[in-house]
């Protein structure tokens, strides 16, 4: 079956997962994979779109000379900041050549660094609180991150549970955040990852060290106070991130939260988006006080290296 997969960078909370999974785990040998930014409107629903859903659906529906054949089983619109994109074809998912880099997280200066802490070290935070941002020295070079991302981190936490949400940002030379225009919410950070503590159960069969797979069969509660080992995953994003910019990891107890302020939401969507959209995690009836609402500490050292793996995109 010819598959045609077309994904949105800053669609993260819902369609991207069909979207890249789909792509890589389909059994068929004739399929493609599409990856656009800004509302799926602007791009795929004119004439940039259209034109290539005409040439897919003649080429196997119509027997049509559309040079499908010709078509690079990947093409992405790499962003760059300002809503810029440049189109690449690639011939897989995630690139071949990814350099899958880890940035240590260093609880004394809350930095991302090169080198683990060889010391034993522990930082705490609000479990409904706005967490901890680590955030990295400047850029020597232009660097491009294309792919999933994901952390390790040691957690322990004063009740029987955590929500770890993360979020992977951008930073100006002048410390302000670079957000994009999202499929739905108009300031989306860069990317962003989800893990419940007690789903942190691993398929050891799927999972890599870049794209853990959770079984998501049985429910592990937590002692309180003791350490666990959280492989979390961190939605595939592209950006191509100017010398003198800084990347930043946030490890929060609640959603992302735009700093710049709140923005209209669609007319059918209600409330103000602040960054996520309307995909929020907020009803206490799945995250109430009692469970999720206690101190959460972050544990790193010899045998507890946290770190996020970021993948780096060298040059053709």
């Amino acid at each position: 079956m010819p598959i045609l997969s077309a994904a949105n960078w800053g669609g993260q909370g819902l369609h991207p997962r069909g979207n890249f999974e789909g792509f890589n785990q389909a059994a068929s040998d004739q399929k493609w994979l599409e990856v656009h930014g800004l509302e799926h409107w602007t791009h795929f629903y004119t004439d940039y779109g259209l034109g290539l859903q005409k040439r897919f659906f003649g080429h196997f529906l119509k027997g049509e000379d559309t040079r499908w054949e010709k078509q690079p089983k990947v093409l992405l619109q790499v962003r760059h900041p300002g809503e810029r994109f440049v189109e690449r074809h690639e011939s897989e998912w995630p690139l071949g050549r990814t350099r899958w880099t880890r940035f240590y997280l260093n609880f004394a200066d809350q930095t991302l660094g090169s080198e683990p802490a060889n010391a034993k070290e522990n930082i705490s935070y609000k479990g409904f609180g706005d967490g901890i941002t680590f955030i990295s020295p400047p850029l020597e070079e232009e660097t491009e991150i294309t792919g999933p991302s994901a952390a390790k981190l040691f957690v322990s936490s004063e009740t029987q549970d955590a929500d770890i949400f993360l979020v992977l940002r951008v930073f100006s030379p002048d410390m302000k955040e670079v957000s994009f225009r999202g499929a739905l919410d108009p300031q989306t950070p860069v990317a962003q990852g989800w893990l419940r503590a007690s789903h942190r159960k691993l398929d050891p069969r799927r999972s890599l060290p870049h794209r853990p797979y959770h079984t998501h069969d049985e429910r592990q509660p937590l002692s309180p106070g003791e350490a666990y080992e959280l492989d979390v995953e961190i939605w595939p994003t592209c950006i191509v991130v100017p010398a003198g910019y800084r990347i930043a990891l946030s490890v929060r107890g609640k959603d992302y939260v735009y700093p710049g302020g709140e923005a209209q939401a669609l007319p059918n969507m209600g409330r103000p988006f602040t960054g996520v959209g309307p995909f929020r995690h907020e009803d206490p009836r799945d995250r109430p006080a009692s469970v999720f609402g206690g101190k959460v500490t972050l544990h790193s050292g010899p045998g507890r290296e946290a770190y996020v793996i970021i993948p780096i995109i060298p040059l053709k």
